[in-house]
């Protein structure tokens, strides 16, 4: 259809140049145009195939620059050398390949658990498929709550309101019909066509599909924003963390080469050596390290009830300190029943009971507990009424209007917020008797109101009314109505929400309740879980305010009542102003931009679909029990990501540091470029296990960021610390026992890679070692390291890496020192943690 005003022609035409029909297309038909018009997405997804996942293992430019110096070298003199280091090079890129591989396999099919399907005619049969694998030419069924999944023609429509305002602005849902348009209108002007990205609001339609992928109306735009995710505060701190690396890197690395030649030292053996160093400086398992622990977290979370649709969402969980919620489902039991049917006396009556029930039966918006609970209350049968239209609810009027005929007369039935059906009333319903809405009579109807939503109660109005013409209704026949009764509703709260709020206030997460319902309804739900005697700011009062005021006062406000989807969305953006990372939870179609706004979005597994594509996490209870548990493995997560980081900047940094200050000194290197290699190789196996490794309870006992001034710090604490004892060891080894090149290069791989293993233990926490213990795995390996290393200069393999037994006595010092340093990195790591925390 690519170049054809598919909106101006007639649906049987259009059904006629797609090669489809009113039934659809046939499977095998279907199968030809995917592989014809490609999948239905916005950008093709890539997955990174293993070929494609071990080069990036190597895409390091400090890994590209050693290889090429190494195949120099192979040319120029030493091919067993060259050999080695290819070799060690390949068993690392090897590891992180299987580890991230993995991690890669089971995130995808976490993934698959909240794809996305819609309902389409296959074969003449309505059939459930994925969104990707629709083509031009199906035809697809769309009901109240549906994301609208290509751009596609109306065949059929039934009240059909659709909210366009991602793509065309416009601030009410807007009713699509069958019928062709000018060839020349406009997106909005499309009366008969519905758009990818756009959701339904009410009704349900029969769309013939026409355009998908970057062929849609919003895939053009997106194809020329070429918009990515915005970056999360973790990976803008990981690349500042990589900055500062670099810059300390290339600093050591052209002083070291520039110093080793100043003094007559081989050029190209100064090169492998300053290239080798920056190896062992740069956290290259950093990328593969986060991916891992990032798949482990969501594996785990998923077993607690959470997926994880965005795995860079997890960070953002874990330093979530605010979470914005509704109060129904979430701190409510979500089971609402009506509990009255109140005339405006407040008497029970039968007629509003009816007059409810009819206007429920027959709206078309989405499903609604509230209008559930009235078809559950109100016994009783609509087939005696005929519909004969709708003006769906909305955010702004906050009433929804049916027209029903009976008898040959027809008349409205208008349900709402009780403010909202008073404005469009002129007279009341005294007992069959009219009267005029006076000041006397509105002020009773009020007190009634406030009466009873302070005990909890949400309280709707209901009024009946004329239309202007009996064959259509609009906005403009909402006037001079009467108003009926009330409908009252009750939603106790959960019995264990007041213990689940308190829970996530112990975890350093405060809870917000935004909510449409009425002010006194909310801070009496409020008051029953937690949140205290707070005051609730109303959306109304929320428009008054200006955007630094209301900095102010989403600090100091716990509920917010009676608030539409663009001041949630004001909210979000003002606690975010305000330097708080911010989770929204919601599950309706008017929660899309909360989620999309919050640093951390969450929905649940019934939501409609427009909530759960915003959605980072989706829920597959809707319990904030869940969501604790879903946070304290996101710290988790985030921890052990941590522990890895500061582990690098600590023992690598201090041992690259030894290494370059002993090369400057002595007649020889201190350590062959394949000595260094295979240092980082073996303390890399370790690392490996920290994605599965404990975690201080008091550390995830409230939000963390990635403190790049903090790990600075850490930084320049311990790694020279860890030169300090790299430097005893040098002494020892020659002044001591005048050890020559080769005893001296295998002490000090020994003791590098002992001293590398041990402190593992000791910055893995800020406990004592002995009172948080590693996961079995770490020790494990940590052990079968050090015995290699113990192991490897008296095998065979000794030899080719250019290392000889160690005497008794320097094996002994060795040993002496790495224990030494052990122990003093834990002293040190109290002071510099008692003095962090008296800092901050």
């Amino acid at each position: 259809m690519n170049g054809f005003a598919y909106w101006s022609m007639p649906g049987e035409e259009a059904l006629r140049r797609l090669d489809s029909s009113a039934d659809g297309l046939s499977g095998l038909a279907a199968a030809r145009a995917l592989r014809r018009a490609g999948p239905n997405s916005l950008r093709v997804r890539r997955k990174r195939g293993p070929f494609r996942l071990f080069l990036d293992q190597l895409k390091s430019p400090i890994v590209l620059i050693l290889l090429f110096a190494t195949v120099v070298s192979a040319f120029l003199r030493d091919w067993g050398d060259s050999l080695i280091i290819l070799t060690i090079l390949l068993g690392s890129a090897l590891l992180g390949f299987f580890q991230e591989y993995r991690a890669d396999i089971a995130a995808e099919k976490l993934k698959e658990g909240v794809s996305f399907k819609s309902r389409v005619m296959r074969d003449g049969k309505i059939e459930s498929v994925p969104t990707e694998e629709l083509v031009p030419g199906d035809v697809v069924i769309l009901s109240a709550g549906s994301l609208v999944p290509a751009d596609g023609i109306v065949l059929e429509a039934r009240d059909l309101f659709v909210n366009q305002a991602v793509l065309t602005g416009e601030t009410f849902p807007v009713e699509k019909r069958p019928g062709p348009t000018a060839e020349s209108a406009g997106l909005s002007q499309r009366t008969n066509v519905v758009f990818m990205g756009t959701t339904v609001r009410s009704g349900s339609a029969r769309v013939l599909v026409a355009a998908t992928g970057l062929d849609t109306a919003f895939g053009g735009i997106a194809e020329k924003l070429s918009l990515r995710p915005p970056e999360t505060e973790f990976q803008r701190g990981v690349r500042r963390l990589g900055f500062l690396l670099t810059e300390v890197m290339l600093l050591l690395v052209m002083g070291i080469f520039f110093f080793n030649v100043f003094f007559h030292k081989p050029v190209l053996d100064s090169l492998l050596f300053s290239v080798a160093l920056a190896v062992g400086l740069t956290p290259q398992l950093l990328p593969a390290i986060i991916n891992i622990n990032l798949s482990r977290g969501s594996q785990d979370m998923a077993r607690k009830g959470v997926i994880v649709r965005r795995l860079e969402s997890m960070e953002n969980f874990g330093s979530m300190d605010i979470l914005c919620t509704d109060k129904t489902g979430t701190l409510t039991m979500g089971a609402v029943r009506l509990d009255g049917a109140l005339d405006a006396r407040g008497e029970p009556s039968d007629r509003v009971a009816l007059y409810a029930g009819l206007n429920a039966a027959f709206q078309t918006g989405p499903a609604n507990p509230l209008d559930e609970a009235i078809l559950r209350g109100t016994p009783g049968s609509a087939g005696a009424f005929e519909k004969t239209g709708e003006i769906p609810y909305d955010f702004v009027r906050k009433r929804l209007t049916v027209a029903v005929r009976d008898s040959g007369s027809v008349f409205l039935i208008t349900k709402g917020a009780l403010e909202n059906v008073l404005a469009v009333c002129s007279q009341v319903d005294g007992g069959g008797e009219k009267k005029d809405l006076h000041g006397a009579a509105r002020a009773e109807i009020l007190e009634r109101f406030r009466t009873w939503s302070s005990r909890g109660y949400r309280v709707l109005g209901l009024a009946v009314g004329s239309p202007s013409r009996p064959d259509s209704i609009s906005m403009a026949d909402e006037k001079d109505m009467t108003f009926s009764g009330f409908l009252l509703f009750f939603d106790p709260p959960k019995e264990d929400a007041p213990a689940a709020v308190a829970s996530l206030a112990g975890l350093g997460v405060r809870l917000k309740m935004i909510t449409g319902d009425n002010r006194l309804a909310a801070e009496h739900i409020g008051g029953l879980v937690g949140l205290g005697e707070t005051k609730a700011l109303t959306g109304g009062e929320l428009d008054s305010l200006r955007d630094e005021a209301l900095w102010h006062a989403v600090e100091e406000t716990a509920i917010f009542a009676e608030v539409d989807p663009n001041q949630k969305e004001r909210i979000i953006l003002a606690l975010k102003k305000r330097g708080h990372v911010v989770g929204y939870m919601g599950d309706g179609i008017n929660d899309a931009p909360s989620l999309h706004s919050a640093d951390v979005g969450i929905s649940v597994a019934n939501a409609v679909d427009a909530a759960k594509a915003a959605a980072d996490l989706v829920l597959l209870r809707q319990d904030l029990s869940v969501l604790r548990d879903g946070i304290v493995l996101g710290r988790t997560t985030f921890a052990n990501t941590l522990k890895y980081v500061f582990m690098a900047v600590g023992a690598n940094f201090g041992n690259m540091f030894s290494m370059a200050g002993a090369s400057l000194f002595l007649p020889f290197l201190p350590m062959r470029p394949k000595q260094i290699l295979l240092i980082n190789f073996l303390t890399d196996l370790p690392e490996m296990t920290i994605a599965g490794d404990s975690v201080d309870e008091g550390y995830i006992m409230r939000p963390r960021r990635l403190d790049i001034g903090f790990i600075r710090r850490f930084m320049l604490v311990f790694g020279p610390l860890s030169s300090l004892f790299d430097f005893a060891t040098f002494g020892a080894l020659l002044w001591f026992l005048k050890a020559g090149e080769a005893v001296f290069q295998t002490g000090w791989f020994v003791e590098s890679v002992l001293s590398a293993c041990l402190v593992v233990f000791a910055v893995r926490t800020r406990l004592p070692f002995q009172r948080s213990r590693p996961r079995i795995w770490m020790p494990l390996v940590s052990a079968a390291v050090m015995s290699a290393a113990l192991y490897l200069p008296y095998s065979p393999l000794g030899e080719l890496f250019g290392f000889v037994p160690l005497p008794v006595p320097a094996l002994a010092g060795i040993l002496g020192v790495t224990a030494a340093y052990f122990i003093s990195a834990e002293a040190v790591k109290r002071l510099f943690y008692r003095w962090a925390k008296n800092r901050d």
